[in-house]
């Protein structure tokens, strides 16, 4: 799907939240930070990208609850829910305020039923949420090859994916089976996928790289899709726009 031309686009652009992450540094204040690519790919499939907030009260997200119309949560440090074996020195915990508002923002999402995508630790967050378990280490656990480059003298990774046959993932790159180019970052990964959930892509050493639920409304993926513009992965944000699209239609004719 591609954005409206005409003076009309605005509004008819869902509002697609994004989380953020903190990030420190020796003698100055925490920051919130997230990266451009994501806020460019939600724009680039036609929706209107908001940076989500981090807060101490959940009350103080109710108002921005209820403006957007899906969300994404992006890469981040290290899972800590759902962890099989310890996380190691490489790879820093998730901050516990961000941990607390993402879950804030997945269960009031999950109560609107407002379309989501899961980045990176976004996926394996998700997995967690449906009771899934996680790798502390691909590496040491299972014995894969790096998949970030922090194990690979910071030199980028690349691998394949292939996408399994009659899963939403599939019908959006519209090449079930076949190998696809991706990045990869991550050290963690998920043991499988949580109630509810499929798996909907593999890597070609048996990394579970993408989940999603039957009806396609929650997507997760194990790579950057963000960070490949102008692919097949594009397509992902705009099915997460299409369907935030479809629901703020939707709520906008009830009002009426």
């Amino acid at each position: 799907m591609r954005p409206i031309e005409g003076s009309g686009e605005g509004l008819s652009r869902p509002v697609i939240g994004i989380t953020t992450s903190i990030e420190t540094s020796e003698g100055r204040d925490c920051r919130q930070v997230v990266g451009r690519a994501y806020i460019s790919a939600v724009e680039r499939a036609g929706g209107c990208p908001v940076i989500l907030p981090m807060v101490e009260r959940r009350e103080a997200l109710a108002p921005v609850l209820d403006l957007i119309d899906g969300l994404i949560i992006t890469g981040g440090p290290g899972v800590t829910d759902g962890l099989i074996g310890s996380l190691p020195e490489d790879l820093p915990p998730v901050d516990p305020v961000r941990s607390q508002t993402d879950d804030w923002f997945f269960h009031g999402a999950r109560k609107r039923d407002l379309p989501m995508l899961g980045i990176c630790y976004g996926m394996q967050f998700i997995n967690t949420r449906f009771d899934g378990a996680i790798y502390a280490d691909l590496q040491a656990q299972l014995g894969k090859c790096a998949h970030s480059p922090k194990r690979s003298e910071q030199r980028p990774v690349r691998h394949r994916v292939r996408t399994l046959a009659d899963t939403w993932l599939a019908g959006l790159t519209g090449r079930p089976g076949d190998a696809l180019d991706v990045n990869s970052s991550h050290i963690q990964a998920i043991e499988g996928p949580g109630n509810g959930l499929r798996v909907n892509a593999v890597s070609d050493d048996g990394v579970i790289e993408g989940i999603e639920t039957e009806d396609g409304r929650i997507i997760g993926v194990q790579f950057h899709p963000e960070a490949l513009p102008g692919t097949v992965w594009d397509r992902i944000f705009e099915h997460l726009v299409s369907i935030a699209r479809a629901g703020r239609n939707r709520e906008t004719v009830d009002r009426d």
